[in-house]
């Protein structure tokens, strides 16, 4: 017990540590969390040709093993770093921290950290982000808010993603907004469908909004 206290301790101190680092650049940051196949990286390749128009964004991908994903994002045209925990199914702060020093953060607006594909750990651990993002994929039930509860309620914003599936599955649409509001109440939500880009373009002015706010306060506190 001493010892996971212990780590989390340290976590928060870097935490902390890249918060500062990213507020000082001017930085936004999301942690993009879900379980496995919930289509993260989809996601990712419908955003970032619309968000790289306005801003210059870096992406880092975590995952055990493999670099399928970051390559795909890699072909988007954006700055990736691949972060491989070979074993652990989080990205702590430390992980992080090394792999941002790989930008130029003085020529970064916007950094998504793609989490480990699991439902429970990443939640546990803040890494220096601004918000943190759930997504969901219908096939994977509406039970998942209940059963994982610490992820929706740490989460910004929930993605209800592959929308175009619904209705061939048993999800429960009604269900899942109430238990959305009864872990977290004021989560914003968006359903999207990579398929059919559903609800991308709403996602993607969302995030400048958040981009742009911050970017305001920022400037504003440095007057």
């Amino acid at each position: 017990m001493n010892i996971s206290i212990n780590m989390l301790n340290t976590n928060e101190e870097i935490h902390m540590e890249n918060k500062s680092l990213f507020d000082e650049e001017g930085i936004f940051v999301i942690n993009l969390m879900s379980a496995p196949g919930s289509g993260k990286t989809s996601i990712l390749e419908r955003l970032i040709p619309k968000l790289r128009k306005k801003l210059n964004m870096g992406i880092i991908e975590g995952d055990i093993y493999t670099t399928k994903d970051s390559k795909r994002i890699q072909a988007m045209g954006v700055p990736v770093v691949q972060i491989d925990t070979a074993g652990p199914c989080y990205l702590d702060g430390g992980m992080v921290r090394e792999a941002s020093l790989n930008f130029d953060l003085r020529e970064i607006d916007l950094i998504v950290i793609e989490n480990v594909g699991c439902l429970t750990i990443p939640a546990q651990f803040d890494i220096g982000e601004d918000i943190k993002i759930c997504v969901l994929s219908v096939d994977q039930g509406n039970g998942k808010p209940l059963k994982y509860p610490l992820m929706f309620k740490k989460s910004t914003a929930v993605i209800l993603n592959k929308i175009d599936l619904i209705n061939f599955t048993d999800f429960n649409e009604e269900e899942f907004y109430k238990d959305i509001k009864i872990i977290n109440d004021k989560a914003n939500i968006f359903k999207t469908s990579c398929l059919s880009n559903e609800g991308i373009d709403e996602l993607c002015l969302w995030i400048l909004e958040c981009v742009k706010k911050k970017k305001k306060l920022i400037n504003k506190v440095c007057l």
